[in-house]
């Protein structure tokens, strides 16, 4: 928008060595750049000018102009020379507004303005020194007929002073308009606006009036040539404009170390920093902390420290500033308890903290969640008396919202007197982040009245609240009320309205928002919203492909693949991230593994993306063998690294190498997930039959929540000690701990599993009675599952038909696996029948009867319901065996014969086969053949039995075999694994996906109840 005032600028001659960019010059008066340029929009009137400010002044007990003045009228229509002489010394000799009011209000009725323009000239100087009359220096500066080019400047240089950077480029315009051409003294004023509003062209375009027409250029106007460049990105001018200008100060050198330092380069920075000295230049205070905040920047924090050090060393103590650099850098990088202690330091200095200082160290607060910090940060600012300033009271906001505490953050925003719109977006962000749209929408209509105009971020804030509680009518209207308002949506608020949907299960519709951004906005509200069509970004690409993943949709997911191929997005680390994430979850390990291996600098994520892949693809061994060739590429693991592979452990009884895991993740200490990696250590031991290393984690850890303590219990329920389990409650009660419902399900299982009618009833009854925790459906279901269990098979049917909710699958599942274990033929088939109509395509509870068909001495019934099922192609879920030996995985799935050892393991089976039959075991699940076939009772080769036979080939006899299955053991592999753990005499751990199942001497802890 300059380009066309810059036509003034005539040339001149070059105060420069020589050029260093021939490419800069003026241009020609054009009508391109006059559409470019506006003429501004002010109105100069130069008739009866207007007293800015009159209204509220008061008479000062330093100047009274009208005794001074006696012979001022009331109403004179002239001023004498003499007079416009006397106004210009009063001018001279003001130092307060109040008293440049007094004189502007006498020039007005003596018609100064208007016979002499050097008054109203000197009056906009004088209103300029003062923020609070700004404005009416600008209406001044408007009704004078004959501006001066130090009037301009005082305007321009208190606009900068104040970084109203688009009043200054108006103000700057109608200067240029006027042709007063700026001078030397003017011209860094002008440059260091275009550096803080990045517009590089006109920068140029100032640079090329410098070296035409100003002949004296100085070193101010160098420093800021260079210091514009450098902020603009633009590092080659930078160091162009340096090495032309004939003298360099501290200043000048200072520029290039942080131009170096912004751009990364620290070798070049520090280089530059030595060559100061040796130019004869002393380093100042500046110089150091610039070396400190881009080390800082840059996550070098210690060579940040060592810098802190030697600066000392050299006689210069860091201020302010000089802290602020390093805990920025140490907050931006992620550094969050170094920036807390370089903070700590800078107070034990002792140097006091500014406004800076808070704002800097509160997101820190933020990320740790370190409320207590964070308090005793409003506490430095309370007692500093930095607490009003706008930046810190939205820092506060936001850190008190964010560490859970918005009751604080409502305070703190009531009590700001100067609130901004940044403010108003700050609290409305706490009300969505908590989940409160409502009283966000409420506050949006207070900011309006409060005569606030929400802007883009407003609106995304609240069109991420929408989308996350999965209202999306309600975020469509408000993408139409933001261009009713003249605020076009950008790629953010699309970006946040389809990640939104995405999180709160609305994939599809997330998906749809994705297709409507790629293409003129007619099904959002065509009346409303013309056009939102827009490019998607690496972040929208990213949520589209999250969207895919949990749909399942392959095809799709490949056509944003191709998008991504076509705009660049792959190499992007978050893009790639969610691309393998996509293929896993759709199935395809191939392709997900192509895009893994082409990632450059893989991190954590993609690592542990690739992982979860092969874990939901029933591949755990290949997340085993992918962890440890992360190590041998050197990246530390994460928590979440931990909460992924723990849980394959458990599902894989694959305990020797979670005990790995279990000794890595305690040298990593990860104390913000202590928690969650203590309750993941007792789920996996407790499902490797470890019961004891579980409650020595559960034991180890300090401080404890509610999870972990359900945990243990848990525990304790899936290995049939439901005694222990209560016992564990009863500590916890014992700590003052609330139990909540998952709590009680723990128990309720317990019970179930032991057979424990009497207790469950009493902790079902308690829990609303005692605990005010009101049954839920699953609560109902383990009742049901107790009373089943204890071959109450009637009560269990009446209190399905008495409870307040609608029974679901699971319901009448345990029910019917409740008639199996006791072969309940007639409720097992209205348990089943209720079943066929809720999951008609369920092949699991087609089998289920059966067995209870077959295991009642109903054969017919049985061969006819698994014919059916042939019929119309049901196919149960492929059933897998793991077990581990040494430090390899062994998976055997049904329907494979591959395995290396596979004819030793059959062998091995026959023998023990023949050793159960003459002990006269006989199967109770037999399979059946074909109709013309004998049924053969040894035929069920189901894959625990043989991963049972390759544990006794394989391992010592004095070592237990463990066994996990991702499926429910049948009768007769139950039935077969209690003999043989008699027969080999070796105890035997089997995990399916309801019990945990110790074998020994024949005997099972589950007591045949599973």
């Amino acid at each position: 928008m300059i380009c066309a005032a810059m036509e003034i600028l005539h040339n001149g001659s070059l105060p420069f060595p020589s050029n260093p960019f021939p490419d800069i010059c003026l241009p020609h008066l054009s009508p391109h750049y006059r559409n470019f340029f506006p003429v501004p929009k002010s109105k100069f009137r130069a008739s009866t000018p207007r007293v800015a400010g009159f209204k509220h002044s008061t008479v000062s007990k330093h100047i009274h102009p009208q005794t001074l003045l006696p012979s001022f009228v009331d109403t004179p229509t002239s001023s004498s020379p003499a007079e416009i002489s006397d106004f210009i010394s009063l001018l001279n000799r003001c130092t307060t507004l109040p008293e440049v009011r007094q004189i502007h209000a006498q020039t007005v009725k003596l018609n100064a303005l208007e016979s002499n323009s050097s008054i109203g000239n000197k009056l906009v100087v004088l209103y300029s020194r003062n923020q609070l009359s700004l404005e009416d220096a600008r209406k001044l500066l408007d009704e004078i007929p004959k501006r001066t080019v130090p009037a301009y400047a005082a305007l321009v240089g208190s606009y900068c002073r104040n970084e109203q950077w688009d009043d200054l480029f108006s103000v700057f315009r109608l200067m240029v308009y006027e042709e007063m051409l700026p001078d030397k003294y003017l011209v860094p004023t002008i440059l260091k606006a275009c550096s803080a509003m990045q517009l590089l062209r006109i920068g140029k375009m100032v640079h090329g009036f410098v070296i035409r027409k100003i002949r004296d250029s100085d070193v101010f106007v160098g420093n800021a040539l260079v210091d514009l460049y450098s902020n603009c990105g633009d590092l080659v001018s930078s160091r162009n404009v340096f090495d032309t200008m004939k003298e360099r100060d501290v200043v000048s050198w200072t520029a290039v170390i942080s131009a170096y330092m912004e751009e990364g380069l620290l070798d070049e920075a520090i280089h530059t920093f030595h060559l100061m000295q040796l130019d004869g230049v002393k380093p100042d205070l500046i110089s150091w902390s610039a070396l400190l905040s881009g080390y800082a920047r840059n996550g070098e924090i210690d060579l940040a420290l060592d810098t802190l050090e030697e600066m000392q060393e050299k006689g210069l103590q860091p201020r302010v500033n000089s802290w602020n650099g390093i805990i920025s850098g140490c907050v931006q990088n992620g550094y969050l308890d170094d920036a807390l202690d370089m903070f700590s330091r800078m107070l034990w200095f002792p140097e006091d903290p500014n406004i800076i200082t808070i704002a800097s160290i509160l997101p820190a607060c933020t990320g740790l969640k370190a409320l207590h910090l964070g308090k005793a940060v409003h506490g430095i600012a309370l007692k500093h008396g930095i607490f009003g300033n706008i930046h810190v009271q939205g820092s506060l906001i936001d850190m008190y919202s964010k560490c859970g505490s918005n009751d604080y953050a409502e305070k703190v925003f009531g009590k700001a007197k100067n609130k901004n719109t940044t403010m108003w977006n700050e609290m409305i962000a706490a009300y969505v982040n908590e989940g409160k749209v409502e009283n966000a929408l409420v506050l949006l209509t207070l900011m309006q009245k409060d005569g606030w105009k929400p802007d883009v971020i407003t609106y995304n804030t609240i069109l991420s609240g929408h989308a996350r509680n999965g209202l999306k009518t309600q975020a469509l209207e408000l993408l139409s009320e933001m261009v009713q308002m003249d605020l076009k949506p950008n790629v953010v608020s699309f970006n946040v309205l389809i990640s939104g949907l995405q999180q709160s299960g609305l994939s599809s519709e997330a998906l749809k928002v994705f297709r409507i951004m790629q293409s003129p906005a007619g099904d959002v509200n065509p009346n409303a919203v013309p056009d939102l069509s827009m490019r998607p970004n690496a972040i929208t690409t990213t949520s589209a492909l999250a969207a895919c993943a949990d749909l399942n949709l392959l095809h799709q997911g490949k056509e944003i693949h191709g998008y991504t191929l076509r705009y660049g997005f792959e190499p992007n680390i978050f893009v790639s991230s969610a691309l393998v994430d996509m293929y896993a979850k759709c199935h395809d390990m191939d392709s997900a593994n192509k895009v893994f291996f082409r990632i450059e600098g893989r991190n954590t994520v993609s690592w542990n993306a690739l992982m979860v892949g092969y874990i939901k693809n029933k591949q755990p061994e290949e997340a085993v063998n992918l962890f440890l060739e992360m190590l041998r590429e050197g990246l530390a693991p994460s928590s979440i690294t931990f909460m992924i592979l723990l849980p394959a452990c458990g599902d894989t009884a694959a305990v020797r190498f979670g005990q790995g895991l279990h000794g890595y993740a305690a040298k990593c200490q990860l104390d913000g997930s202590k928690n969650a990696i203590a309750s993941a250590l007792i789920d996996m031991y407790m499902k490797c039959g470890s019961i004891l290393e579980a409650k020595s984690v559960f034991d180890s850890e300090v401080e404890k929540d509610v999870p972990l303590w359900n945990t243990m219990i848990s525990a304790f329920s899936v290995h049939g000690m439901a005694r222990n389990a209560f016992a564990v409650f009863e500590q916890m009660e014992l700590l003052g701990i609330l139990p909540d419902h998952i709590t009680f399900v723990a128990l309720l299982s317990a019970c179930a599993r032991d057979g424990l009618v009497e207790e469950g009833w009493k902790y079902f009854n308690s829990m609303e009675n005692s605990y005010g925790v009101a049954a839920s459906l699953e609560h109902y279901t383990c009742m049901v599952g107790i009373l089943g269990g204890a071959g109450l098979l009637d009560e269990a049917h009446d209190l399905i038909r008495q409870m307040p909710y609608p029974p679901d699958a699971c319901t009448w599942a345990t029910l019917l696996q409740a008639c199996r274990v006791h072969s309940n033929p007639e409720i097992g088939e209205r348990a089943a029948k209720a079943l066929f109509e809720l999951e008609p395509d369920n092949a699991t509870n087609y089998m289920l009867l059966s067995n209870i068909y077959g295991s009642s001495g109903m054969w017919d019934l049985a061969k006819s319901l698994r014919s059916y099922m042939r019929g119309r192609k049901l196919l149960t879920i492929k059933e897998c065996s793991y077990l581990t030996i040494g430090s390899h995985i062994c998976a055997f799935k049904g329907g494979e014969s591959c395995h290396p050892e596979l004819e030793e393991i059959l062998e091995t089976w026959e023998k023990l086969a023949k050793k159960m039959e003459l002990s006269g075991y006989f199967p109770l699940d037999p399979v059946f053949e074909d109709e013309e076939k004998e049924m053969d009772p040894f035929s069920c080769l189901h894959t625990e039995k043989l991963a049972l036979c390759l544990g006794i080939i394989s391992s010592s006899a004095c070592h237990p075999i463990r066994v996990s299955k991702n499926i429910r053991m049948c009768i007769d592999c139950h039935t077969s694994a209690k003999l043989i753990s008699r027969i080999v005499r070796r105890e035997i751990f089997v995990k399916d996906v309801c019990f945990y199942h110790h074998m020994k001497d024949g005997k099972c802890s589950c007591q045949d109840r599973w």
